[in-house]
């Protein structure tokens, strides 16, 4: 859990008002802290939820996207490529999960030396109360009115379009 830091005036914002007497317009790096310590809370919020069920959010992740695939496997690029990570925390996450019991590792029948994870019973089993555990407390966007979480998603998807994420027509 993030600990609440408690101090009487927002590091952010005193941050962004030092920069702007030393290097301008302050904007655009105080929007950015803000994301990255948001996502310092969500990711804390949603660890602890998870951690009654042997996950981490990115285990989550992978299990859900199993869950969501035809045969309950998949090969490890392309869990990569549709979590938009790295293929070393694609590996570290799947290790996690087997040692877990909550996915298998197999051979690739059409990649010899491919690998496919491939979800388990157990891990089936665990979907449903992990994603309560995280819907109950609203993907940890509580703090937030039902009506600007769609704002929220449209700023945001306007910079992953940006760096990409989805080709525009």
């Amino acid at each position: 859990m993030v600990q609440p830091l408690g101090l009487p005036f927002d590091p952010i914002e005193r941050a962004a008002q030092t920069w702007e007497q030393r290097f301008g317009p302050a904007a655009s790096m105080r929007a950015a802290t803000s994301v990255f310590r948001v996502q310092q809370i969500l990711l804390a919020r949603f660890d602890e939820a998870l951690k009654p069920h042997r996950l981490t959010f990115a285990r989550y992740e992978v299990l859900v996207l199993l869950t969501f695939s035809r045969t309950g496997q998949l090969p490890l690029k392309v869990i990569g490529s549709r979590l938009m990570v790295h293929p070393t925390s694609v590996t570290n996450a799947i290790e996690r999960l087997v040692g877990a019991g909550y996915v298998e590792r197999r051979p690739n029948p059409s990649d010899g030396r491919g690998v496919l994870a491939a979800i388990t019973d157990e891990g089936r089993a665990v979907v449903p109360p992990a994603t309560e555990a995280l819907t109950s407390q609203d993907f940890g966007l509580a703090d937030l009115p039902e009506a600007e979480l769609d704002t929220v998603y449209e700023l945001l998807k306007k910079v992953r379009l940006g760096a990409g994420d989805v080709a525009q027509d």
